[in-house]
């Protein structure tokens, strides 16, 4: 005799229909029947968010602090002083456009502007052209690549001070370092930072060779990111060196070029410290740039509306420049 399945003895599951039940939905088998809890309202939310973040809001809250009091209310604090006759010894008298118009009727105004003009230039031939070629040569050794990039870094980390005064000394017409070297291959010395003709060039190097550490690496690092397959390709197809850097190296950093094209120009036009150590802004004001007149408007003539007048021209030019920079690096984006 062969036993029944289990199955075959249970009553069959009878359905609930919504007449039973009230009208309501007939709970799923194997539910408790307890209600679903109610979503959190948007203040519960809120609450919980805040409180899962409130670490993090705080150090939001002590660097937008931080920039409010050391960067926005300066900037803030010094156009309105531009619009008042400022010397911190008497009241400060709302003047309106009046900095503006005396800063314009002043002749060292275009001097100043132009003499920066001039460095900016000098610069860009100067001080865009040798960190690139130093990084490309850097990239191609193969011995000694890590002291030479701790060599040609080496400048940045001195302080600016001390390498102007080290620069003095070689450019210095009695024993200095450029003048023996003229005299041992027989030319004549040269009133480096005394010569109208000389003194802007002679600050271009300095700043070239105290700043080009920092863009050399920056051009490394862009070099070690392009393939080597590109330049393994314009070998095999007869390509010389200059042809390989012209139509591989160049196009591959061609960003990279223009957003450091454009930090030098806005770094080189707030030139300060090399005339201010060097030259004092002579001779016959031939090396006066912008800062250097407005530190004289402010420190030495005690008119601070007007040079806070001269700041905010100066702000606004290179806030022109900041905008293409933002522009392009958010294009690449």
């Amino acid at each position: 005799m062969t036993a029944e399945p289990f199955t075959a003895h249970r009553a069959p599951e009878r359905a609930v229909t919504q007449r039973e039940t009230g009208g309501r939905e007939a709970p799923r088998p194997g539910s408790t029947g307890a209600p679903a809890p109610a979503p959190p309202s948007a203040s519960e939310r809120l609450r919980r968010k805040v409180r899962d973040n409130l670490v993090a809001y705080l150090f939001l809250t002590a660097g937008i602090l931080c920039f409010a009091l050391f960067s926005w209310y300066p900037i803030v604090r010094g156009v309105l002083l531009s619009f008042q006759q400022v010397n911190f010894a008497e009241p400060a008298r709302w003047v309106g456009l009046d900095n503006f118009r005396r800063l314009l009727d002043d002749p060292l105004f275009l001097t100043a502007w132009r003499n920066t003009g001039w460095f900016t230039l000098l610069a860009l031939v100067f001080g865009f052209a040798a960190p690139f070629a130093t990084a490309v040569v850097l990239n191609e050794l193969r011995d000694g690549r890590g002291y030479l990039r701790m060599t040609v870094y080496l400048p940045v980390m001195l302080p600016p001070v001390v390498t102007m005064l080290l620069w003095r000394w070689f450019y210095d017409p009695g024993p200095g370092l450029f003048n023996n070297a003229l005299k041992v291959l027989h030319l004549p010395a040269q009133q480096w930072l005394e010569s109208q003709n000389l003194s802007m060039v002679s600050l271009v190097l300095v700043s070239t060779w105290a700043n080009m550490g920092t863009t050399t690496l920056i051009y490394l690092a862009a070099l070690g990111g392009i393939p080597g397959e590109l330049y393994e390709a314009a070998e095999l197809d007869g390509a010389s060196i200059r042809q390989r850097l012209w139509h591989v190296t160049v196009p591959q950093m061609r960003f990279i070029l223009m957003i450091t094209l454009l930090l030098q120009v806005i770094g080189t036009m707030q030139v300060f410290v090399e005339p201010f150590v060097l030259t004092g802004g002579g001779p016959n004001d031939a090396t006066v740039t912008v800062l250097l007149l407005l530190y004289r408007y402010a420190f030495v003539y005690n008119d601070f509306g007007l040079a806070s007048a001269m700041s905010t021209v100066l702000f606004v030019v290179l806030g022109l420049f900041a905008g293409v920079y933002l522009r392009l690096t958010r294009t690449k984006g």
